[in-house]
């Protein structure tokens, strides 16, 4: 039986939500989307959020709550997601294309810092934008130290910064704590945040994103969109299924901890064979939420794709949707690199104990 790349992680908690919701008939925007609000304040305790119908629009929103004007320039990596392309140039902004390193799939200071300095050619620069990639969170505090406008995408790497307990008896008992503590504690700096919930983010609401600030000043300027039509808000029939997809969290989180142990215990055995690799937090203090597993090989894809064709295993190209994957970023080296060769398996808490040991056996013995 062939395992698929991805499957959403929808149980019967998140099926009764929607079809409630359907019953009710109240599926347009609403009480649940307010609910959705209050439930994703409890874990993030930012001061203001906007539950918004697509990434995009979010994206859009926070750009203009930052004032941009057209003709300045904005800082994405080449790794971003191919929207974030789009609306800059709906905007008539100008992007600044960020490579990244071999290590690690996001940008980092210095790297923004040579990027302004190539390529600005006297344009302003309007802000950063820092996306998460595959869920690893970038050093955003020295970001922010360069006194440039902020705007995080944790859409995939909601959950980073929850610490997994010890016994059963310390996860129960740490299970309140972690909730009420800040899920992006340390990085209050930035002036906006998305996260997206569509179908391949860490939590999904089969479409949409939350857009907030962490304080009051910034928050201001996105109180002024509360005003705006009601097709630029998320529905309660996605607000529905996403409100227990973050009371679902710990739980989501622990399994894909509990799969990507097993993965990295198969890539031991096959880094005594070849030159394949991951990527590497550089925030030591950070717990990764396992998004994905992915790897970066050693030559092209094609042969390690035939090889788990063969097995019967879904895999993909990682960056297959990002800017640079569409050909986008000619002067980004690395990205158009691990574009050709950084692949990613199935992960998901849905995945079946004896699918995830066949996918570690794929991975113990890759070509």
């Amino acid at each position: 039986m062939k395992i698929e790349i991805y499957s959403p992680t929808i149980r019967r908690k998140e099926m009764d939500a929607v079809l409630t919701a359907m019953v009710e008939e109240k599926i347009g925007p609403g009480d649940r989307s307010r609910l959705l609000i209050q439930t994703a304040k409890e874990q993030i305790n930012f001061d203001y959020a906007l539950a918004l119908r697509s990434p995009a629009v979010a994206l859009h929103l926070a750009l203009k709550a930052l004032n941009v004007k057209p003709g300045q320039a904005v800082v994405i990596s080449a790794l971003s997601p191919r929207y974030y392309l789009q609306v800059l140039l709906d905007l008539q902004l100008i992007p600044l294309f960020c490579d990244v390193t071999f290590d690690f799939p996001c940008m980092n200071r210095e790297l923004i810092e040579n990027t302004i300095a190539k390529k600005c050619e006297g344009s302003e620069i309007a802000c950063i934008v820092l996306h998460h990639t595959l869920g690893f969170a970038p050093d955003s505090i020295s970001i922010n130290e360069l006194g440039i406008p902020v705007i995080e995408d944790i859409s995939q790497s909601y959950g980073t910064w929850l610490k997994p307990a010890g016994s059963e008896k310390e996860k129960n008992e740490k299970v309140k704590d972690e909730q009420e503590t800040s899920a992006i504690k340390g990085y209050e700096n930035s002036q906006f945040f998305i996260l997206g919930l569509e179908e391949r983010d860490m939590l999904t609401a089969g479409g949409g994103a939350l857009l907030f600030s962490m304080n009051r000043k910034d928050s201001s300027a996105l109180r002024g969109f509360a005003g705006l039509a009601s097709e630029y808000f998320l529905p309660d029939i996605n607000a529905a299924l996403a409100v227990v997809q973050f009371k679902e969290l710990n739980r989501n989180i622990e399994r894909r901890r509990d799969i990507g142990e097993i993965y990295v215990h198969a890539c031991l055995s096959l880094a005594t064979r070849t030159k394949h690799k991951r990527f590497i937090s550089v925030n030591s203090n950070d717990e990764y939420n396992n998004y994905s597993f992915s790897l970066v090989l050693e030559t092209g894809l094609k042969d390690v794709a035939a090889y788990a064709k063969k097995k019967e295993i879904e895999i993909e190209n990682a960056f297959e949707n990002t800017i640079a994957g569409a050909g986008g970023c000619s002067d980004c080296p690395v990205s158009n690199s691990l574009v050709l060769r950084t692949i990613q398996f199935p992960m998901y808490p849905r995945l079946r104990s004896q699918d995830v040991e066949r996918i570690s056996r794929l991975i113990m013995t890759l070509p």
